[in-house]
């Protein structure tokens, strides 16, 4: 018997309707032709806990720590042991193994561990699969490999998991223990992506709070040229008063030229003109449909992503999700026009868009060197029937079909225009943009193009017809939204001076992945750090004078690029992981000697935030045991991963 272990109930679906013969299903499993495939639930298993390693750990203790495991192991999940029992008999009946976790990191990781954990000994095959569709399965299932080609990958996964598992639990303890010292009565969680996550907003929210406006002020003109009219706006020289961004601080200097302007005559001084071709943007990374989503439907990260998860378990509309690409494999090229006619012909707006489709183009999108084990969100095939979606998965499918559409629309083309006048001998700008032809421009707009230039000739006159003074001031940075902080998260090399750590973050995808990044946020705002305000995320007191207590490394994103180097090492180079472990626990041990309850205190007192006091988390469901707390209160054994 061939037993094949999918990462989720859905695949396991998946890969049963693509296998010949009927489908007789038991509890846990379903049984087709001479093969069985059962499921595992996400993670079937975690990280010991610390008390598992010795009792004496369930008590929290600063002398305790650091805890480091000599023999690492793993435990059930509190729902999974009876379904760790059906994979266990399956097991023992298998003649062969299929491993048919997503095609990542983590699902490499959930799979195999679960396997292992059970003592298969024999050969394993890997089935790679991203999309849910039978064809899709059937074609996967005929190209099963080893899975000894993924054990780096799942090396650096385990060891992911191991290093988070010490950083969480050992500077969890650590201030949360040091802040009863300091007179706060709670968990105070720390983790490796999570903290300088919410170092950027508590930041964001800083440079908000210590901003301090001041005016500047813009002189205007309106020029009558041959063919027109136009506005420009004075350049002033360096003999003004000017900030580091060329603004005016002076109003005087514009006045005095104010008044000297009307009526002025003077030349068009220089003239560029270029045409200018732009492709239509790439179809979507998980990460680029949240910053969108967010942006046009007012919709979280979190709820993109299950939104997601829906479109692509229960209908079929699309491929994997939690992908990072934004690029299509080449073999998808000759489907398209059969795919996107399916996909899109029952949505009126889709069928609109599909009939401007020209599918002899071909974009920049189809490139194999680019796609790794994902390929960007796009369309199955299977045709969207609006009247079973709800409102926001119908909203979010059309974008992702959009994207893919767009890749058979032509490039936008443009005509810009920058113009220089002298006029009374000071210097005068304006641009403009002439739109020539549209492309796939509609397809993402129904706005209207700012006016172009008149046409006009370098050297001509010009004649000053109306002008005027704005008064301005300087504005704040905006707070972080979902959507901006999710971009945040997907480009945090811009928030790093070093180029090093900057190269590697933009390498690696940026802070955390585009299966966690939702669920960072969700953390945050449970653990009582963020709290969101209307489309806005800002930080609590708690969360302030967290990254305040903290040292500054733990809350910026230096460390996660270092791990994420280290750890594409083990995967891609297969490296040892034991030096990337060693390295941590030496470095945990300079950031735990920092823990200081005179600090935190100050911190927490000081720290200012949007509320007067830090919210209670939103409490979850849970099945874990309860711990006492010293005072006597029940209080929920923390999440730490992260």
């Amino acid at each position: 018997m061939r037993l094949i272990v999918a990462e989720k109930p859905s695949l396991a679906r998946a890969i049963a309707d693509a296998l010949p013969g009927s489908i007789r299903r038991e509890e846990g499993a379903l049984h087709a032709g001479d093969s069985v495939v059962t499921w595992c639930l996400g993670h079937l298993l975690e990280q010991a806990p610390p008390d598992a390693y010795d009792p004496a750990y369930k008590q929290w203790r600063l002398d305790h720590l650091p805890i480091v495991p000599t023999r690492w192991q793993l435990a059930p999940r509190p729902k999974a042991r009876g379904q760790l029992s059906v994979i266990r008999r399956l097991l023992k009946q298998a003649g062969e193994v299929v491993h048919a976790g997503d095609p990542d990191r983590e699902g490499q990781l959930l799979v195999q561990e679960v396997i292992e954990y059970l003592g298969w000994k024999g050969p394993v095959a890997r089935l790679l699969i991203s999309d849910l569709n039978r064809p899709a399965v059937q074609r996967a299932l005929g190209r099963l490999e080893d899975n000894a080609r993924y054990q780096p990958l799942y090396r650096a996964a385990e060891s992911r998991s191991r290093a988070d598992w010490l950083y969480g639990i050992n500077l969890t303890r650590a201030w949360t223990l040091t802040g009863r010292q300091a007179g706060h009565d709670g968990v105070l969680s720390v983790g490796r992506v999570q903290t300088p996550v919410l170092g950027l907003v508590v930041r964001r929210d800083a440079e908000i709070r210590n901003f301090s406006p001041y005016p500047f002020h813009v002189l205007w003109v309106d020029l009558a040229v041959a063919n027109g009219q136009l506005r420009a706006w004075w350049q002033p020289g360096e003999t003004q008063r000017l900030d580091d961004q060329g603004r005016l601080l002076e109003r005087a200097p514009a006045e005095a030229l104010a008044a000297r302007l009307p009526g002025a005559e003077g030349q068009l001084s220089a003239l560029e003109n270029r045409q200018k071709r732009q492709s239509a943007p790439l179809p979507y990374s998980l990460s680029a449909l949240q910053v969108d989503a967010a942006r046009r439907f007012g919709l979280s990260a979190q709820a993109v992503l299950d939104i997601c998860q829906r479109l692509y378990e229960r209908h079929k509309l699309i491929t994997y999700p939690r992908s990072d690409c934004r690029y299509l494999p080449k073999e998808h090229l000759a489907q398209a026009r059969s795919t996107l006619t399916s996909a899109c012909g029952q949505d009126e707006t889709l069928r609109g868009w599909l009939a401007g489709a020209d599918f002899t183009l071909r974009s920049r999108a189809w490139d194999d060197k680019k796609v790794g084990a994902h390929h960007a969100l796009a369309p199955t095939g299977k045709p969207a029937e609006p009247g079973r979606l709800e409102q926001a998965e119908a909203d979010v499918f059309r974008l992702i079909a959009r994207n893919v559409l767009a890749q058979f629309y032509p490039p936008l083309v443009a005509r810009e225009v920058k113009a220089e006048f002298t006029i009374l001998g000071e210097r005068f700008r304006s641009s403009g943009q002439e739109l020539l032809q549209p492309g796939w421009k509609p397809l993402f707009t129904t706005r209207d193009e700012a006016p172009a230039l008149p046409s006009m000739t370098e050297g001509e006159a010009c004649r000053v017809v109306d002008c005027g003074i704005e008064d301005r001031e300087t504005r704040p940075p905006e707070p972080f939204t979902d959507a901006s902080l999710i971009k945040a998260m997907m480009n945090i090399a811009r928030y790093v001076d070093d180029p090093e750590v900057r190269r590697t973050l933009r390498e690696h995808d940026g802070l955390g992945t585009e299966a966690t990044r939702a669920g960072i946020i969700e953390t945050l705002i449970d653990r009582g750090y963020l709290v969101r305000q209307k489309k806005t995320l800002r930080a609590t007191r708690l969360g302030g004078g967290l990254i305040a207590s903290l040292p500054e490394a733990a809350s910026r994103p230096e460390r996660t690029a270092l791990w994420e180097q280290r750890l594409a090492d083990i995967a891609e180079r297969d490296e040892n992981p034991a030096p990337f472990l060693a390295s941590l626990i030496e470095d945990l041990a300079g950031l735990l000697a920092s823990a200081d309850a005179d600090r935190l205190r100050q911190a927490l007192s000081a720290a200012q935030g949007e509320a007067a006091a830090a919210p209670m988390p939103r409490r979850r469901k849970t099945t874990g045991k309860r711990r006492r707390s010293p005072a006597g209160r029940t209080r929920r054994k923390p999440r730490t991963s992260g």
